[in-house]
């Protein structure tokens, strides 16, 4: 029976210490019953922690958990679970080779001697009702990464949980598909479901949610109805000051530096991962490429980066053609490339300085021995000039990612690349390193700099991209200028509809 305004989850003082450090301190926060809750804050600032001990994950060290007006103690998931919590987590947990059904049901009583026809039937009928499109009888290896979110969304919907946990949950859809996930959510929100929804998308969180709690530096920094605040204000409370928001600065488009012609790429089984792709990006302009996670975007920037041999067609990069080339001749060319795992780009074992250096080891190298005084002169200089809170000598993979994608930053952007590849620069980081990573690609743009910008985020595709192409089952489906990128036609064509049909 729903009680309206009873409190769903209360949490009281919540502290949790990691040795030293202060992951939680003091919290307070409050879930009523039917409403859709937003947790904000930068990495860091604790939201991952307070989830994962509501979550039953982490056991607090000080404070207590009340469900209903009763306490508990969450023991483990388990626990969490038979009271009634659900929550999506960034981190899948899916055995890769179940179907989508098998995973889903994995764990209810009886587990997989539940009628799986009649499981696959009602999974069929959420996924449809949601626009989640997944088939059930998929087996989850052969999932891209953004239908293997999907699943773990449908998994929580199918246990009717009544307190839902949300970690990003609409990363990897379209507009629409998002829309009519708000729905349904604002729909069982209004039978008794309380949703708390932690996003990086301020204006979702302004558009869909009740009341917003942020976070910074393990505190609660504000809790408001989200009717009183602004994208502007939110964005403010998290990193402490006033962010810089720079207006679009017109710049000249030079001549052609990237070329694609009739770019196709075939998988082992002969699958088409791409189908005569044809795109030309001038100097002095960002192209931004938009589309559902698994349509072709990865495989375009890894085919343009050297990490997948195309099947057929060309690319040139001022006019030489590149097309399989190795990662040294691009380099060597003017190709800059920011990877879309950043982990991939660094060796996290060595030290800072000589990541700095990687892929131009050759310029540090005399008579075969490498030359570490100017490794370290330039580790130095790019330290500074890029901010990143290290010393030369430290390990790379004890940074923040935010510090790992500053130095893959200077790296590449130090060399001044006539093309810089961009693949998802800012996944995962907070808002301060965003804006960082942002503003070092406008100056590369004013530079001269031809840029593809490969990212799930379209607000960070509207708000950098001079042109906007939206990708679809390894198409093209529109090229269109930014001024004429609506949210609601980019969604079309991201759903799979031609430019003429979803400009008319």
């Amino acid at each position: 029976m729903n009680h309206p305004g009873l409190p769903a989850v209360e949490m009281r003082n919540i502290t949790k210490r990691f040795g030293s450090l202060i992951a939680n301190d003091g919290i307070n926060f409050t879930l009523a019953e039917g409403q859709i809750h937003a947790l904000l804050g930068e990495n860091g600032a604790g939201k991952s922690t307070l989830s994962k001990i509501l979550y039953g994950l982490y056991q607090p060290d000080e404070g207590e958990i009340r469900i209903r007006n009763q306490p508990v103690h969450l023991a483990s998931p388990a626990d969490a679970i038979a009271i009634g919590i659900g929550m999506v987590t960034q981190h899948f947990s899916l055995v890769p080779t179940f179907t989508v059904a098998e995973n889903i049901i994995l764990g209810l009583n009886n587990g997989l001697s539940l009628d799986r026809r009649q499981a696959t039937a009602r999974i069929g009928e959420i996924a449809a009702r949601y626009g989640l499109r997944i088939d059930p009888s998929a087996l989850v290896r052969s999932l891209a990464v953004g239908e293997q979110q999907r699943v773990e969304i449908l998994k929580a919907l199918y246990r009717n949980c009544r307190v839902l946990i949300l970690d990003e949950p609409t990363a990897v859809l379209t507009p629409q598909e998002s829309g009519a996930l708000f729905a349904e959510l604002k729909t069982l929100v209004r039978q008794g479901l309380s949703v708390i929804f932690i996003s990086h998308k301020l204006e979702e969180v302004i558009d869909h949610c009740d009341m917003v709690t942020v976070l910074r530096d393990g505190r609660v920094v504000a809790t408001e109805p989200v009717s009183g605040t602004s994208a502007a204000l939110l964005a403010r409370q998290m990193v402490g000051r006033d962010m810089n928001t720079p207006s679009r600065e017109p710049n000249a488009r030079g001549e052609p530096v990237l070329c694609v012609e009739n770019l196709s790429l075939k998988d082992k089984r002969g699958v088409m991962l791409l189908q005569n792709v044809n795109l030309t990006i001038h100097a002095g302009e960002i192209v931004g490429v938009a589309g559902v996670a698994g349509n072709g975007q990865r495989e375009l920037s890894e085919v343009l980066s050297g990490l997948q041999r195309a099947s057929s067609g060309r690319f040139t990069v001022n006019d030489t053609d590149l097309t399989n080339a190795d990662a040294a001749r691009m380099a060597r060319s003017g190709v800059g490339r920011i990877p879309e795992d950043r982990l991939q780009g660094i060796v996290g074992y060595l030290s800072v300085a000589l990541n700095l250096a990687l892929e131009y080891l050759d310029d540090y190298t005399h008579f075969g021995t490498l030359d570490q005084r100017a490794i370290q002169d330039n580790a130095e200089k790019l330290i500074a000039q890029y901010q990143i809170k290290a010393l030369p000598g430290d390990q790379a993979r004890r940074l923040s990612g935010g510090n790992i994608q500053k130095i893959i930053l200077a790296r590449t952007l130090s060399r001044n690349p006539v093309l810089i590849l961009a693949a998802q620069p800012t996944r995962g980081l907070d808002v301060g390193a965003t804006e960082y990573v942002h503003d070092r690609l406008r100056e590369q743009r004013q530079r001269g700099a031809a840029i593809l910008l490969v990212s799930e985020d379209l607000d960070e595709i509207l708000k950098l991209s001079d042109r906007v192409v939206v990708m679809h089952a390894g198409q093209i489906m529109g090229d269109l200028p930014v001024e004429q990128a609506t949210i609601e036609r980019l969604g079309l064509l991201m759903g799979g509809l031609k430019e003429e049909a979803a400009h008319g």
